[in-house]
């Protein structure tokens, strides 16, 4: 990403609004990464993003919505097919986490 045209915008698929910041974001640019980005910028190596990760991502529990979510982006963004009574449904494991 970083070795494209500072200009190139970049659209997010997710955003969790960062703290400090009133509005989620859906765009940024290539410029505004390298300049902004805390986990990938300009001068970070490759070694030095896989530690800082591996630490942070050890601290960190499963996100609030990734099952839901799963089920979505898997479909490229298309809610489950309708079950045999007309209803959408996101399924939620209630024991296996």
């Amino acid at each position: 990403m970083l070795a494209l045209p500072e200009q190139t915008r970049l659209f997010l698929c997710h955003d969790y609004k960062a703290p400090g910041r009133e509005t989620f974001q859906h765009e940024t640019s290539v410029a505004e990464q390298i300049n902004g980005n805390v986990h990938v910028h300009k001068g970070i190596s490759e070694d030095e993003f896989v530690k800082m990760r591996t630490e942070r991502d050890a601290t960190l529990g499963m996100p609030r919505l990734i099952i839901p979510s799963v089920q979505v982006n898997m479909r490229a963004g298309e809610m489950p097919p309708a079950e045999e009574n007309g209803q959408v449904y996101l399924k939620v494991p209630l024991n296996f986490f």
